[in-house]
C-alpha cells in the first residue's frame, strides 16, 4: 500500500492545523507530543501529571496556532507553551518553593560536575529528586538555556533567587554524583 501525503511542508501542516482540520493537529499532535513530554517532565516529576500538563500545552498550541508567525522555530514556540504550562501547575499546586538566601560568587564558581557518564534514566532521577523550586530552576537554566533574568521574569522571583537555586542544585546533585560513584551506581 502506498502512502500519500496530504502535507507537502510543515507550514502546510501548521496552517491546516490552524484551519481546524483534525488530521493535521492531530498530524502536529504524533510529531511532538514524544519530544514535549520530555520537556513537561523536567518539570514535574510525576509522569502522569506531567502527561496531563502536555495536554493541555497542545490544547492552548491549537487554540493559539494561527498566531504563530513563522518567524522561528515552530518547535521552539510549542516548547515555550509547554515550559509556561508546566510552571503554571506548579504554582497552582504550590510545589514551588524558592530559597531567596544569596550566596557568594566564589561558591557559585566551585560546583561543576559531569553527567557524561550517565544514562538518561538515572540523569532524569536524580534531577527528578530535587525540591521543585530546584528543579525547576535547573532545568530553565541548563536543560533549556534561559538566562537567570528571564528565568526569574517568568517565575516571579528575582534573578538572584534564580542563581542559588541553580547552584543549590547543582550541589545537590555533585553530592549524589560523588555518593553514587563511590559505591558504582548510575553509569552504564
Amino acid at each position: 500500500m502506498k502512502i500519500i501525503s496530504f502535507y507537502t511542508s510543515e507550514k502546510q501542516l501548521i496552517k491546516k492545523a490552524a484551519s481546524g482540520t483534525r488530521d493535521a493537529q492531530q498530524r502536529l499532535y504524533d510529531q511532538y507530543a514524544p519530544k514535549m513530554l520530555g520537556v513537561c517532565r523536567q518539570y514535574i516529576k510525576d509522569a502522569q501529571f506531567a502527561e496531563d500538563v502536555m495536554v493541555n500545552g497542545f490544547l492552548k498550541v491549537f487554540t493559539n496556532l494561527q498566531t504563530f508567525k513563522f518567524e522561528g522555530s515552530f518547535e521552539g514556540w510549542i516548547r515555550r507553551i509547554m515550559i509556561r504550562e508546566s510552571i503554571s501547575y506548579l504554582r497552582k499546586k504550590q510545589f514551588v518553593v524558592y530559597d531567596d538566601e544569596i550566596l557568594d560568587k566564589s561558591e557559585h564558581q566551585n560546583v561543576s560536575f559531569s553527567l557524561a557518564d550517565m544514562n538518561v534514566e538515572h540523569i532524569q532521577m536524580l534531577i527528578d529528586a530535587l525540591p521543585d523550586g530546584y528543579r525547576t530552576v535547573f532545568a530553565m537554566y541548563a536543560i533549556e538555556g534561559y538566562k537567570h533574568q528571564e528565568i526569574g521574569q517568568m517565575l516571579g522571583i528575582s534573578e538572584s533567587t534564580s542563581k542559588s537555586q541553580l547552584f543549590k542544585a547543582r550541589r545537590i546533585l555533585q553530592q549524589k554524583l560523588k555518593e553514587q560513584n563511590s559505591l558504582g551506581y548510575g553509569t552504564e
